[in-house]
């Protein structure tokens, strides 16, 4: 098994390269609002896709940044609580091959199987 200090350092990684990924976006996503960047003629831009759509595909990656920051952040309080490796489903163990991939998640292989979860 995996050791807490292990965890906490994975987890840690894994919050600064999201927190990282999640500033570039924004800077990208402030370049695409700002009019100096912005080719305001871009309907008769046959070479790329539309500003507007480039904007709302950085606003949707976004927001999956944002998540996946704050999945880290709420596994790092589930370790403080000792509530990690915890199924927030059933409450039974997380498998640890699960959680070695992932180290955020919050529920097992099976409760995660189930029909309506993702």
């Amino acid at each position: 098994m995996t050791s807490e200090r292990s965890v906490r350092a994975r987890l840690a990684t894994e919050r600064a390269a999201a927190a990282a990924s999640l500033e570039a976006l924004r800077e990208r996503f402030a370049l695409l609002l700002d009019d100096s960047y912005v080719n305001t003629d871009d309907e008769h831009d046959i070479e790329g896709a539309s500003i507007p759509f480039e904007r709302e595909q950085v606003r949707a990656t976004l927001r999956e940044a944002s998540a996946r920051l704050a999945e880290i952040e709420a596994a790092s309080a589930r370790l403080a609580t000792g509530d990690y490796g915890v199924c927030a489903a059933c409450g039974g163990a997380i498998e640890a091959g699960r959680l070695d991939a992932r180290p955020w998640v919050r529920v097992c292989i099976r409760c995660a199987s189930r029909p309506g979860r993702h």
